[in-house]
Protein backbone atom coordinates (compact mmCIF):
# COMPACT_ATOMS: atom_id res chain seq x y z
CA UNK A 1 0.00 0.00 0.00
CA UNK A 2 1.13 3.52 -0.81
CA UNK A 3 -0.09 6.76 0.69
CA UNK A 4 -1.73 9.66 -1.16
CA UNK A 5 1.13 12.06 -0.50
CA UNK A 6 3.51 9.87 -2.50
CA UNK A 7 1.37 10.38 -5.61
CA UNK A 8 1.35 14.19 -5.41
CA UNK A 9 2.62 16.22 -8.35
CA UNK A 10 2.84 20.01 -8.41
CA UNK A 11 3.35 21.97 -11.63
CA UNK A 12 3.56 25.70 -12.21
CA UNK A 13 2.95 27.38 -15.55
CA UNK A 14 3.05 31.05 -16.56
CA UNK A 15 0.09 32.34 -18.59
CA UNK A 16 1.56 33.86 -21.75
CA UNK A 17 -0.22 35.72 -24.56
CA UNK A 18 -0.49 32.58 -26.75
CA UNK A 19 -2.40 30.88 -23.89
CA UNK A 20 -5.18 33.49 -23.76
CA UNK A 21 -8.40 34.47 -25.49
CA UNK A 22 -9.38 37.97 -26.67
CA UNK A 23 -10.28 38.95 -23.08
CA UNK A 24 -6.80 38.11 -21.77
CA UNK A 25 -8.10 35.03 -19.94
CA UNK A 26 -6.45 31.61 -20.06
CA UNK A 27 -8.07 29.39 -22.68
CA UNK A 28 -10.05 26.53 -21.15
CA UNK A 29 -8.44 24.05 -23.54
CA UNK A 30 -4.94 25.11 -22.48
CA UNK A 31 -5.86 24.63 -18.83
CA UNK A 32 -7.36 21.20 -19.62
CA UNK A 33 -4.07 20.25 -21.31
CA UNK A 34 -2.06 21.23 -18.21
CA UNK A 35 -4.54 19.41 -15.94
CA UNK A 36 -4.26 16.22 -18.03
CA UNK A 37 -0.44 16.30 -17.91
CA UNK A 38 -0.31 16.93 -14.16
CA UNK A 39 -2.88 14.20 -13.43
CA UNK A 40 -1.13 11.69 -15.73
CA UNK A 41 2.16 12.28 -13.91
CA UNK A 42 0.46 11.71 -10.55
CA UNK A 43 -1.12 8.45 -11.75
CA UNK A 44 2.19 7.25 -13.24
CA UNK A 45 4.07 8.16 -10.07
CA UNK A 46 1.66 6.04 -8.03
CA UNK A 47 1.45 3.10 -10.44
CA UNK A 48 5.07 3.09 -11.62
CA UNK A 49 3.57 2.50 -15.07
CA UNK A 50 2.49 4.53 -18.06
CA UNK A 51 -1.06 5.70 -17.40
CA UNK A 52 -3.58 6.77 -20.01
CA UNK A 53 -6.58 9.06 -19.62
CA UNK A 54 -9.81 7.05 -19.48
CA UNK A 55 -12.23 9.84 -18.61
CA UNK A 56 -12.55 13.39 -17.40
CA UNK A 57 -15.48 13.68 -15.00
CA UNK A 58 -15.62 17.38 -14.62
CA UNK A 59 -13.63 20.55 -14.60
CA UNK A 60 -15.21 23.36 -12.65
CA UNK A 61 -14.18 26.90 -13.61
CA UNK A 62 -14.64 29.11 -10.53
CA UNK A 63 -12.64 32.20 -11.58
CA UNK A 64 -10.91 33.39 -14.75
CA UNK A 65 -7.12 33.09 -14.91
CA UNK A 66 -5.45 36.17 -16.39
CA UNK A 67 -2.48 36.84 -18.64
CA UNK A 68 0.65 36.98 -16.48
CA UNK A 69 -0.74 34.81 -13.68
CA UNK A 70 1.28 31.88 -12.38
CA UNK A 71 -0.90 28.76 -12.47
CA UNK A 72 -0.14 26.04 -9.93
CA UNK A 73 -1.69 22.61 -10.41
CA UNK A 74 -1.63 20.06 -7.59
CA UNK A 75 -2.63 16.50 -8.43
CA UNK A 76 -2.88 13.36 -6.32
CA UNK A 77 -4.53 9.97 -6.57
CA UNK A 78 -7.85 9.96 -4.71
CA UNK A 79 -8.62 6.25 -4.99
CA UNK A 80 -7.48 3.13 -6.81
CA UNK A 81 -9.90 0.56 -8.16
CA UNK A 82 -8.37 -2.41 -10.04
CA UNK A 83 -6.54 -1.06 -13.08
CA UNK A 84 -7.98 2.44 -12.87
CA UNK A 85 -7.54 5.29 -10.46
CA UNK A 86 -9.18 8.64 -9.90
CA UNK A 87 -6.86 11.64 -9.75
CA UNK A 88 -8.01 14.97 -8.37
CA UNK A 89 -6.42 18.22 -9.51
CA UNK A 90 -6.70 21.60 -7.78
CA UNK A 91 -5.70 24.71 -9.71
CA UNK A 92 -4.58 28.01 -8.20
CA UNK A 93 -3.86 31.31 -9.95
CA UNK A 94 -1.34 33.61 -8.38
CA UNK A 95 -0.74 37.24 -9.30
CA UNK A 96 2.63 38.22 -7.86
CA UNK A 97 2.12 41.94 -8.56
CA UNK A 98 -1.11 42.04 -6.55
CA UNK A 99 -0.03 39.42 -4.02
CA UNK A 100 -3.15 37.30 -4.62
CA UNK A 101 -3.65 33.55 -4.87
CA UNK A 102 -7.07 32.01 -5.57
CA UNK A 103 -8.42 28.51 -6.11
CA UNK A 104 -9.75 28.68 -9.66
CA UNK A 105 -10.53 25.12 -10.75
CA UNK A 106 -11.10 21.56 -9.65
CA UNK A 107 -10.95 18.51 -11.90
CA UNK A 108 -11.43 14.75 -11.57
CA UNK A 109 -9.87 12.38 -14.10
CA UNK A 110 -9.67 8.61 -14.37
CA UNK A 111 -6.48 6.93 -15.56
CA UNK A 112 -5.68 3.32 -16.43
CA UNK A 113 -2.22 1.85 -15.92
CA UNK A 114 -0.96 -0.09 -18.94
CA UNK A 115 1.89 -2.51 -19.61
CA UNK A 116 4.32 -2.51 -22.54
CA UNK A 117 1.57 -4.02 -24.74
CA UNK A 118 -0.82 -1.22 -23.75
CA UNK A 119 -3.01 -3.68 -21.79
CA UNK A 120 -4.51 -2.61 -18.45
CA UNK A 121 -2.63 -3.85 -15.39
CA UNK A 122 -3.58 -3.89 -11.68
CA UNK A 123 -2.47 -0.96 -9.55
CA UNK A 124 -1.43 -0.98 -5.88
CA UNK A 125 -4.09 0.35 -3.54
CA UNK A 126 -3.68 3.73 -1.89
CA UNK A 127 -4.04 4.55 1.81
CA UNK A 128 -5.70 7.86 2.68
CA UNK A 129 -4.35 9.26 5.95
CA UNK A 130 -5.74 12.76 6.57
CA UNK A 131 -9.41 13.74 6.96
CA UNK A 132 -9.30 15.44 3.55
CA UNK A 133 -7.73 12.38 1.88
CA UNK A 134 -10.36 10.10 3.47
CA UNK A 135 -13.17 12.39 2.24
CA UNK A 136 -11.71 12.43 -1.29
CA UNK A 137 -11.26 8.62 -1.14
CA UNK A 138 -14.95 8.15 -0.25
CA UNK A 139 -16.17 10.75 -2.75
CA UNK A 140 -14.18 9.02 -5.52
CA UNK A 141 -16.23 5.84 -5.04
CA UNK A 142 -19.48 7.80 -5.42
CA UNK A 143 -18.20 9.47 -8.59
CA UNK A 144 -17.12 6.08 -9.99
CA UNK A 145 -20.57 4.60 -9.31
CA UNK A 146 -22.15 7.58 -11.10
CA UNK A 147 -19.76 7.16 -14.06
CA UNK A 148 -20.61 3.48 -14.39
CA UNK A 149 -24.34 4.18 -14.08
CA UNK A 150 -24.16 6.86 -16.76
CA UNK A 151 -22.04 4.66 -19.03
CA UNK A 152 -24.66 1.90 -19.04
CA UNK A 153 -27.38 4.46 -19.89
CA UNK A 154 -25.41 5.73 -22.89
CA UNK A 155 -24.72 2.36 -24.44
Amino acid sequence: MKNVGNSQIEMTELVLPNHTNQLGNLLGGQLMHWIDICAALSAAKHANKICVTASVDRIDFHHPIKLGDAVTLIASVNRVFKTSMEVGVKVYAQNFRLGTKIHTNTAYLTFVAVDENEKPVPVDQITPETEDEIRRFEDALRRREDRLKNRSKNI
